[in-house]
């Protein structure tokens, strides 16, 4: 169960990168601040996701 929760807190760390970088080329570009406003929400969500995972991760591993 814990290799489970590892495994989704990885690709949401992945995800979290990715949309980083999209609201990054977004800004570099001049791009619209709805768009960045939207992504770093989503950012922030994807982070929160990721906390409560490894959170997850460590109880049932007994950590």
């Amino acid at each position: 169960m814990p290799t489970l929760f590892n495994i989704l807190a990885i690709l949401v760390m992945i995800a979290v990168v990715i949309v980083l970088l999209r609201g990054l080329i977004n800004m570099m570009r001049g791009g619209s601040g709805n768009t960045s406003n939207k992504l770093m929400q989503a950012r922030v969500f994807l982070q929160f996701v990721a906390l409560v995972l490894i959170m997850l991760a460590l109880y049932f591993s007994g950590g």
